[in-house]
């Protein structure tokens, strides 16, 4: 028997930070965060979730916050979601 198995990525979501001001540019309101399961799955089917990819991108400056980056604003704002 031939057993078809790995780890995949899931569906990013994508959410917006409101309130939350840029450390890099101090612009309020731009910044959005972006979280992606991977997946181990089995015959392509998901099984369960490996780990969480996060990271926080600002869209005027177009800098990337990753989760050793975070404020303790956007970690606040990111925990009340």
């Amino acid at each position: 028997m031939i057993l078809f198995f790995g780890t995949r990525p899931g569906k990013q979501q994508t959410r917006t930070l409101p309130n939350v001001s840029c450390p890099y540019c101090s612009q309020t309101g731009t910044l959005t965060t972006i979280s992606q399961p991977n997946y181990f799955h089995l015959f392509w089917i998901p099984l369960f979730t490996i780990n969480t990819s996060r990271y926080v991108e600002c869209s005027h400056c177009k800098r990337v916050y990753y989760k050793e980056e975070f404020s303790q604003e956007m970690e606040r704002a990111i925990k009340s979601l």
